[in-house]
């Protein structure tokens, strides 16, 4: 069974995150998050294989929430995608430097979330 941490404020997107990734087919079982903040209480009660997240929250933001996972020896293997509206080039950079391996734009493509989160969940099956 594999872990998804769904980290975002709104809760009608949490619950269309939560249902889209229920499609994967795989046996998944999902963790939500309303804030940065409570995804970092989350990160140590259990092992993830996967973070999704915003990045216009309370608290702490998704790109605070990125960099810390990335610098962190604990979490930076585990992939991240961010799915936010700000869908600026410049948004989209300092994500994936900051070290997501997806960025999608609200609204996206269900279809593009599944593909991009089954890749990235299976190439950490693979990894072990």
């Amino acid at each position: 069974m594999q872990r998804i941490l769904i980290v975002e404020d709104s809760a009608t997107m949490r619950s269309l995150l939560a249902s889209t990734l229920e499609g994967l087919g795989a046996p998944i079982e999902i963790c939500e998050a309303e804030s940065g903040f409570e995804a970092l209480r989350c990160l140590p009660r259990d092992a993830f294989d996967l973070i999704v997240t915003d990045i216009n929250m309370p608290d702490i933001n998704g790109l605070e929430l990125v960099s810390f996972v990335k610098t962190s020896a604990a979490y930076r293997s585990i992939p991240l995608i961010i799915i936010s509206t700000e869908g600026s080039e410049r948004d989209q950079a300092k994500g994936l430097e900051l070290g997501a391996d997806a960025y999608l734009v609200k609204p996206f493509d269900p279809d593009q979330l599944n593909r991009i989160a089954g890749e990235l969940l299976e190439k950490r099956r693979e990894e072990g």
